[in-house]
């Protein structure tokens, strides 16, 4: 079969055709079917297929698997797996991804929790809020958690009093040791109980984790802090269910890892953190740098990022502080971690004899110095111990040395052994310390062990860690087909023939005796001259037909085993020496003889038995610890927590398909799916199954049916076979919900085409019928417009025969005209052209004329001028020859004495002249200097005078340009006055430019002057305002001190009271607080059977009716005292009064009655001190005033929360609709009566709500309670409600449906109507108290959702919710009436911001309400919320009307 997929991916951002063959595909595939198809880089891609082209095969693409896909999911994901209409790997994983995507990190696969570490801070879902939600909580109503899965294992324990144990797994960095902690937090929270030492049990677990991780914790290739053992923390209960007591069991410490690491991995943390000690700690342990030591310098990584060893050193002292370990056992432990980092720099050299060795050198030599002294040894003992091994034989007994190498490996097992019984010691001590109950009953274990491990190179301890996985995947193989049979058998289904899948041949592999690798290893590790190449051809030569053994191609020494999580190819290089775990006497021998308490302790003496065998190896030892593990476990009811890593960059938000696959098929998540898809993987409730499918058999729904029926007759109208029906669900095949989904979308797809028919016949016989009418109408248009036109043709013939006339006529008279005008043009022309020939003539004969006389005189002047230069040249020749003959005799002249002397003087005289001038000149330079300086003084003072006249400078600028016009018109060519103008032009233009700059510097003066100017009166202002704000501070200041004097005057009398009234108020027994007359008159009640109050206060705790009744009368009694009494203290804020001789309060009144003259009612205010007086109260009435403060405040408390009591199971019903109502949204419009009848029964939790809060109300009214209380407590009750209800709606998916929206709504409506019959007297605003769960309703049933930003629903629909609570809202929303969406992917991108911009706010990333308990009110509240009353307006009794002593109460009759 060929199909065409249209696959669409966020890998490809493109849309293509696959041309698919689909090879034994077990699903119904038809055109449009939705599917996953794997992929080597997103591990599934979706597609939708397009085309199906017969039966031929042809592959175009390498895509090997297809599955269906469910286009009907909700967006959010399910909470369970189970829930899935196909579970299979594409649909785990998305519904995985779109959880995570929304910080849904935990997802059940039955009852199995997959955890998948957000690598970020999410305190909201572990607080206390969130630990009171899940305890007692059904599993499976709330959201996935943690707590949940502790709470099931302690309310199993509890109630069958079996051990239940939670294995918690995952590789390095999925959070095995974080959800560790969570989940004693949560069983600390359920079972706590008296602090041992100050401290629980759960303290003193998690305080130890510091510790272990120091010496059990190294950075690994996934994870800076991976733990490299397992730990199995054992708490134990007891009868009543508080912890007793607990236990750290280990198993499988990696000690190779104390001498080989690999970059770019670390040691142990402790190793680091000596070395980052202070510097006395280094010097005495004489330590330095990681680098310098042979067991850390393997790698280059000696840091990490973000973490301080100093610190951390510090933290590990003050946790083993906490622990117990004493100061001097912390000394020895250091000592000895000090010590093996030492031992690694003991290097070994040949000795001089043979096959001897010596250490190396001097640093060698050194460090063995540094051992012995740490070990407190000898160092030649340690030197042989190291280096030399005794023989002992029937004869004699044998030292032999060993050489180099031999000597290196006993020193690294040296090192081993100290580390790994350092290890074991710290354990018992913790264990010690933390301190167990041997009497306890039952117990809850929490495994933390790693994860499947597969690098590229793989040795002994991943084998090891591999083989501990594949026992725990066997027994959780077992629970997960125990939980299938459990789930067939409750339904009552048959499943005999269903296989169990189980790694029985792995595990015979390896530790099967004899035979197992374990097996072999260990025999190998027996021989001295076996090798690990022997070992790996005993290993090829025994499995090679064993199916789960693989031998490599390129390799002589690897193997590789295939483990229910995949290939792992072993290097077997280092298994023997790794494998041997025997103390080597010698080392015994040393280490028992030292000197240093501590070191004996680590290494006991052995008995005969014990040193005869000295051959015990690690395989063994994991082999007898996971046989002890297995037998806990297999004690133990199991529940299983598989942590994830979503990537390996350790970063939040990051979602790696290929590598999320990986760790769920080594956690065994999808070998539990291959054992549910065995048998009945898709399981559907009965309402969830005929509402999908219901459609394919409609004749099943008809009338009043039961589901189970109308489910069975639907499938056998199908004609399906193999299903199986059980009690409320139906089971369902492998590839038969694919089935009856193509059928359905085969149905959906024909009712779809009938649809498409009808729809088109209709709008084509409606377009037909638009169509004859519209040419009915076109006709008779067309037909009136050929007549229009025939009308309009002949008009136009008659007007175009006239218009013909006309325009000849015109034309003719047009033509005529343009000839006579032409005529008379032309005439003009010739006219013109004569007269312009006459014209040229006589100008040529002038200039003819012109010209001749010009030439002649050019001809004249010519001649003149050649004459003239011939006569001067003649001149000039003839004066030369004179002035040569008279330079002659001045040369003969010149050579006498006296023209000498005459040339000097004349010479002089030109000098002095010369000398003159120069100083002329100089001197005329000065003044002129001096003068451009007065001139630029003179200019610089006159500026502001010529800025002043810049325009009549212009004006006279003007006048002088015109006059030198003038003037150039008048003068000569050459004027020599011209310059002057120009230059006088240019300097005005300079100063005008110098005044246009001055004017533009003068405008930013003043714009600045201006700014300083406004700045200073905003200054003057705030000034002012603060200088207000200070005399009213001052003011404020003075008053308060003068209260605050008021007050600790006041205070300063009562503080020493109260502090002992509160605590004997609230322990005194109610009885004590009455008078001698009110107890005989409860005692004679209590003997009438209507009330008893005595030393058993539990008998009317519950009722309600009397605690009303002495709430009422204890209020009315404290509101009187309140009002009467006064505190000794405030004698100086009112004036002094004399202190009466009746100082009890009815003496008072009666005083206060008998001075009142007769005829005038008496009336006494409530807090009215103007009619009633007030004394000085001592410290009885003080102390009988707060007992009975307390003794309200008690009543009070006692009736709200026995409302609590009674309306808290009916909240758990009305926050979710039943199913009922979403099953009768398919049923159709003829079961009306029924759905009446639904609705009636729907409403009836919230009438049972509304019918408590009534009797409650009708109780406080009648014992009449005053309304300020009781408004007080239903403010309380609403609050209450509002908590309750949110925190549901916000921690079940379910409940955040449309329809359930719509049910809560209506509950509420009916609560809204309450608080209006009920009246503000009573009510108050109980009403606004439920804004939380009110807006979220409103959210969820509102309409458009994707169409609303996030400032419309955080501002305008929400405003009282936080983000947090809205991102949990809109992410769990789901559609079941509408199928809507959610709002928009870019509304929920912003939330998730500002959710991250908060995370380091506690509060605000809470999203849960909590519940106020206090006490809501005061005294002094209830005393100003009393009413006034007029005792002259009350009609006494007739008791008190027949008594002769009460009449002064009764008014003046004359």
């Amino acid at each position: 079969m060929i199909v065409w997929l249209l696959i669409s991916s966020i890998a490809f951002q493109k849309l293509f055709f696959v041309l698919l063959k689909l090879q034994g595909t077990p699903v119904n595939i038809i055109v449009g079917s939705h599917v996953w198809v794997e992929d080597t880089d997103v591990a599934w891609i979706d597609g939708q297929v397009e085309k199906i082209n017969g039966q031929d095969v042809e592959i175009t693409a390498k895509l090997s698997k297809i599955y269906p896909k469910d286009m009907e999911a909700p967006a959010g994901g399910v909470d369970d797996m189970t829930k899935l209409s196909y579970l299979h790997e594409p649909g785990v994983l998305q519904n995985l991804k779109i959880r995570y995507e929304l910080n849904e990190i935990y997802t059940y696969t039955g009852n199995i929790l997959i955890a998948i570490n957000p690598f970020q801070r999410l305190p909201h879902i572990y607080d206390a809020h969130m630990m009171q939600q899940y305890k007692g909580a059904p599993f499976g109503e709330l959201s996935p958690h943690v707590f949940a899965v502790a709470d099931v294992a302690y309310r199993a324990m509890i109630n069958e009093g079996k051990s239940n144990s939670i294995l918690v797994s995952g590789e390095s960095g999925a959070g095995k040791t974080e959800t560790t902690k969570m989940l004693m937090r949560y069983l600390a929270y359920l079972g706590g109980r008296a602090v041992t030492e100050g401290r629980t049990v759960e303290q003193q677990v998690l305080e130890s984790n510091p510790v272990l991780e120091a010496f059990g914790n190294a950075k690994t290739v996934r994870n800076n802090n991976s733990s490299r053992f397992g730990k199995f923390v054992e708490i134990q209960f007891d009868k009543q269910g508080r912890i007793s007591g607990a236990a750290v069991r280990t198993y499988l410490l990696e000690r190779s890892r104390v001498c080989q690491i690999s970059d770019p991995e670390r040691n142990y943390h402790c190793f680091y953190l000596l070395c980052a000690a202070p510097q006395e700690e280094i010097e005495k342990y004489k330590l330095g740098h990681p680098k310098t030591f042979h067991y850390l310098n393997q790698s280059k990584c000696f840091e990490l990022v973000g973490i301080s060893d100093a610190h951390d050193y510090i933290a590990t002292r003050r946790a083993m502080d906490i622990v117990g370990i004493s100061e001097k056992e912390q000394e020895a432990i250091f000592r000895v971690v000090a010590a093996i980092l030492h031992i690694g720099n003991i290097e070994f050299t040949k000795g001089k004899d043979v096959d001897s060795s010596v250490p190396k050198d001097d640093k060698a030599k050194f460090h063995l110095n540094t051992v012995a002294e740490l070990l407190m040894c000898d160092v030649k003992e340690l030197e042989d111990a190291l280096c030399k091994r005794v023989m002992v034989t029937p004869e004699e007994v044998i030292k032999r040395s060993l050489d180099p190498q031999s000597a290196a490996i006993s020193r690294d097992g040296l090192a081993k052994t100290i580390y790994s019984r350092l290890f074991d010691w710290l354990v018992q001590k913790i264990n010690v310390s933390i301190g167990q109950d041997a009497n306890s009953r039952s117990l809850i274990g929490v495994l933390d062990i790693y994860g499947f491990e597969s690098f590229k190179t793989n040795s002994f301890e991943q084998f090891c860690i591999n083989f501990t996985n594949e026992k725990l995947q066997q027994h959780f193989n077992q629970h997960v087909f125990k939980m299938e049979q459990e789930e067939y058998t409750k339904e009552a289904i048959d499943w005999s023939y269903i296989e169990f899948v189980d790694n029985k041949d792995v595990l015979d592999l390896i530790e099967k005796k004899p035979g197992g690798i374990v097996a072999l290893l260990d025999e190998a590790c027996m021989f001295p001259k076996s090798t690990h190449e022997t070992f790996a051809n005993k290993l090829y030569q025994t499995f090679k037909t064993n199916k789960r053994f693989i031998k490599p191609k390129l390799s002589r020494t690897d193997f590789t085993v295939s483990h229910y999580a995949g290939e792992v190819q072993y290097q077997s290089d280092q298994f023997l020496d790794k494998n041997k775990d025997y103390v080597i006497a010698e080392h015994q021998d040393l280490l028992g003889a030292s000197k240093c308490p501590f070191v004996v302790g680590l290494f006991p003496k052995l008995e005969e038995t014990s040193k005869s065998s000295k051959f015990s190896s690690i395989g063994s030892r994991v082999k007898l610890q996971l046989q002890q593990l297995m037998e806990t476990l297999n004690s133990t009811e199991p529940h299983y927590i598989r942590c994830v890593k979503p990537n390996n960059l350790l970063k939040p938000a990051i979602f790696e398909n290929i590598n999320i696959m990986q760790q769920l098929r080594c956690g065994g998540v999808l070998e539990a799916i291959r054992i549910s898809c065995a048998g009945f993987p898709t399981r559907k409730p009965f309402f969830e199954f005929v509402n999908r499918f219901g459609l394919l058999s409609p004749e099943a729904l008809e009338g009043n049916y039961e589901e189970k029926a109308a489910s069975k007759k639907i499938l056998d109208n199908i004609g399906l076979k193999g299903y199986q029906i059980g009690k409320t669900k139906i089971f369902l095949r492998a590839g038969q919900m694919a089935e009856l989904d193509a059928r359905r979308a085969l149905v959906l797809s024909d009712a779809a085409k009938k649809i498409q028919r009808r729809i088109r016949t209709h709008q084509a016989r409606r377009r037909f019928i638009l169509l004859r009418e519209a040419t009915i109408s076109l006709q008779a248009l067309c037909r009136g417009r050929l007549s229009s036109k025939l009308f309009e043709n002949l008009r136009r013939q008659a007007a175009a025969v006239k218009i013909q006339k006309n325009g000849r006529r015109y034309h003719s008279r047009k033509a005529y005209k343009n000839m006579h005008v032409a005529a008379l043009a032309v005439q003009t022309g010739l006219r013109a052209m004569a007269a312009h020939k006459e014209f040229r003539f006589k100008k040529q004969t002038k200039a003819a004329t012109t010209i001749q006389a010009q030439w002649r005189c050019h001809r004249a002047t010519s001649y003149y001028k050649k004459l003239k230069k011939g006569v001067i040249l003649s001149q000039s020749r003839w004066r030369g020859r004179l002035a040569k003959k008279e330079l002659r005799k001045l040369k003969m002249a010149s050579r006498e004495t006296g023209a000498l002397k005459e040339a000097k003087d004349i010479l002089e005289k030109k000098v002095e002249e010369l000398t003159y001038r120069v100083q002329l000149e100089k001197r005329l330079r000065v003044d002129l200097e001096e003068q451009k300086t007065q001139e630029i003084t003179k200019m610089q003072s006159s500026m502001e005078e010529m800025r002043k006249k810049v325009e009549e400078t212009n004006v006279l600028l003007v006048k002088e340009r015109e006059a030198a016009k003038k003037a150039i018109e008048e003068a000569p060519p050459v004027v020599t006055e011209t310059q002057v103008v120009v230059e006088d032009t240019q300097k005005i233009e300079s100063l005008t430019e110098q005044v246009e700059g001055l004017k533009t510097d003068l405008e930013q003066e003043k714009q600045r002057a201006d700014d300083t100017a406004r700045k200073f009166d905003e200054a003057q202002e705030s000034n002012e305002e603060r200088k207000n704000k200070l005399e009213e501070t001052e003011k404020k200041v003075q008053l308060l001190q003068e209260n605050i004097t008021r007050l600790e005057e006041k205070c300063t009398n009562l503080e020493s009271e109260n502090k002992v009234l509160r605590q004997q108020a609230v322990s005194i027994a109610p009885n004590k607080l009455l008078s001698g007359r009110s107890r005989s008159i409860l005692q004679r009640g209590s003997a009438s059977g209507h009330l008893s109050v005595d030393a058993r206060p539990s008998l009317t705790q519950d009722n309600n009716d009397i605690l009303a009744y002495w709430l009422s009368n204890a209020s009315t009694l404290l509101l009187l005292l309140q009002r009467t009494l006064k505190a000794s203290g405030a004698a100086g804020m009112a004036p002094q009064r004399r202190r009466s001789s009746s100082a009890t309060l009815f003496g008072r009144m009666t005083q206060s009655f008998r001075g009142a003259p007769q005829g005038v009612n008496l009336s006494m205010i409530n807090g009215g001190a103007d009619t009633l007086r007030q004394v000085e109260a001592k410290y009885p009435a003080l102390l009988f005033k707060q007992q009975l403060t307390a003794y309200v405040e008690k009543i009070y408390g006692m009736i709200r929360d026995n409302l609590k009591k009674e309306i808290s199971p009916l909240l758990g019903l009305c926050i979710q609709a039943p199913r009922t109502s979403r099953a009768s949204l398919v049923k159709g419009a003829s079961r009306s009566v029924g759905n009446s009848e639904a609705q009636q029964a729907l409403i009836a939790h919230w009438q049972g709500i509304v019918k408590s809060l009534t009797n409650f109300l009708n109780t406080l009214k009648s014992n009449h309670v005053p309304p300020f209380l009781v408004r007080k407590v239903f403010t309380q009750i609403f609050s209450f409600i509002n908590v309750q209800l949110f925190n549901s709606l916000l921690l079940r998916r379910e409940c955040c449906s449309f329809s359930n929206g719509e049910y809560v709504k209506a509950g509420l409506a009916e609560l809204e109507h309450w608080c209006y019959k009920a009246t503000d007297e009573y009510a108050g605003s109980s009403w606004d108290e439920l804004k939380h769960i009110r807006q979220a309703i409103g959210f969820l049933v509102i309409h458009q959702k994707p169409q609303k930003t996030l400032d419309e629903i955080s501002h305008d629909l929400c405003p009282v919710l936080s983000i947090q609570q809205l991102y949990r809202i809109s992410t769990m929303y789901w559609d079941d009436k509408y199928g809507t969406h959610s709002v928009s992917p870019d509304v929920i991108a912003n939330m998730r911001v500002l959710m991250t911009e908060d995370s380091n706010n506690a509060v605000s990333n809470s999203f849960l309400l909590d519940d106020d308990s206090s006490i809501p009110f005061s005294v002094d509240d209830l005393s100003k919320s009393m009413e006034r009353i007029e005792i002259g307006d009350v009609e006494p009794p007739p008791l008190i009307r027949e008594n002769s002593g009460f009449s002064f109460l009764l008014p003046c009759s004359g």
